[in-house]
């Protein structure tokens, strides 16, 4: 289990087939033959070589746009006593999408976990708006700051119905009834879901799970979607399909989305503001666009 893994959440696989001992299995990042294949302790090795020059707090607020809705200030957090962030920041604007990258064990979902009150923290502040949420549980995140977290894959309850998992996201909900209101919102926005209302959600396919789990999270409305690995498990035709999806909610309804995401160049190419994270801190920090150009960025994490 990696460093940023809370008890019972998923650490990174074993590129072998078997999983076992044999030293000759490659493990690592990139593209190509097994001799341009580095590592993932030569990727963090590397990586913090180009943590030199950390972003400042103001270039953190440039890139959104000078009024973030989500902001993190100096954050130190982990789980237990063990620290995994240090003194971290974070800014993001209402409408706006950011990615986080970096090697395993950087803190990418310690971040997510953060914000929706799943670590400890132990300096620093979350705001929304401008108001502090530091302190909030994550039903009071979910219910009262407009925070929804979406789980890595397979958080569905399979044997309950398409509209039951949905009723589910309602649970925080003024009454049922306004639960169900809101999941026939999502049924009017996604036809394959309301194909599929009475049919058992561990029947569906990978890529309309995941429509379910981000479905879910709408019910109640909130502004800001923390999306933890959005393509993990799924057929590329899915991929495209889920990413779709998020673009929809941020430009068609203006959803903020903070996202850790292992396809790297899918992830920058998708959002609007990308950050590198080494050792939990911020690296680098930039457009996606910027950091897809970063022939650093592309040497560790896309391949190039």
């Amino acid at each position: 289990m990696s460093a940023e893994q809370p008890p019972g959440g998923k650490s990174g696989g074993n590129n072998g087939g078997d999983g076992g001992s044999d030293e000759s299995k490659t493990k690592g990042y990139g593209f190509g033959g097994v001799e341009t294949v580095l590592s993932v302790d030569e990727v963090s090795r590397q990586a913090e070589e180009i943590a030199v020059d950390r972003p400042g707090r103001d270039r953190l607020l440039e890139l959104a746009g000078g009024a973030p809705l989500l902001a993190i200030e100096g954050l130190t957090a982990g789980y237990g006593k063990m620290k995994v962030l240090h003194d971290l920041d974070l800014a993001v604007g209402e409408g706006q999408s950011l990615c986080l990258i970096g090697p395993n064990g950087a803190g990418k979902s310690t971040i997510l976990h953060s914000i929706f009150g799943f670590t400890e923290i132990f300096g620093g502040r979350i705001l929304i708006g401008g108001r502090e949420v530091t302190a909030l549980t994550p039903k009071d995140k979910l219910r009262r700051a407009g925070i929804a977290y979406i789980l890595q894959d397979n958080s569905v309850f399979p044997d309950m119905t398409v509209e039951e998992n949905l009723w589910l996201g309602g649970y925080l909900a003024a009454s049922p009834a306004a639960a169900k209101a809101a999941t026939e919102k999502v049924f009017a926005k996604y036809a394959r879901l309301a194909e599929r209302r009475t049919q058992k959600a561990g029947t569906l396919s990978g890529g309309e799970r995941r429509l379910l789990e981000i479905s879910r999270a709408l019910i109640m409305e909130p502004s800001v979607l923390l999306v933890d690995e959005p393509s993990i498990g799924l057929e590329p035709r899915f991929i495209d399909m889920v990413f779709e999806i998020l673009d929809d909610l941020q430009r068609g309804e203006g959803k903020t989305i903070v996202m850790v995401e292992q396809n790297a160049k899918k992830g920058l190419e998708f959002a609007d503001i990308g950050y590198v994270l080494v050792s939990g801190q911020l690296a680098l920090a930039g457009t996606g666009d910027e950091l897809l150009q970063d022939e650093r960025v592309g040497r560790l994490f896309l391949g190039g």
